[in-house]
């Protein structure tokens, strides 16, 4: 179970690193335009936050990926940062979920695999 917890660790931090890359470098491109459904103007207009957001994902990704690096040499210490790293995605998918309804079906998107590596996790590091 640990394992299947730090492979879905390991996917969440890739989708994060993607979210990186559509706001922090393709924010005024087609593909981000569509993704969040803004226009050039609204994107132009907001491309400060979202190249500083975009990090904030990136950032996540980062510590999620140096957990799952030490879990072997380090144990609790990468276990422990593997947990801050999808928590913190949980966390602001669930803000995003009850703040935008609107943007409700992008939440769940961004919040599933983080909710069901932190599940998995725990249930293997309970069960062990």
């Amino acid at each position: 179970m640990i394992i299947a917890g730090l492979v879905l660790a390991a996917i969440a931090a890739l989708l994060h690193v993607y979210i990186f890359a559509l706001e922090s470098v393709l924010w005024t491109k087609p593909a981000a335009l569509k993704t969040f459904g803004t226009t050039p103007e609204e994107a132009e207009a907001t491309k400060e936050l979202a190249f500083n957001q975009g990090f904030y994902n990136l950032f996540l990704a980062i510590v999620t990926a140096l957990g799952i690096i030490l879990v072997a040499p380090a144990g609790a210490v990468g276990h422990a940062l593997v947990f801050a790293g999808v928590g913190s995605m949980l966390a602001a998918a669930l803000v995003l979920f009850v703040s935008s309804p609107g943007k409700r079906a992008a939440a769940i998107k961004q919040g599933t695999i983080p909710l069901l590596a932190v599940v998995v996790l725990a249930i293997g590091l309970l069960a062990g």
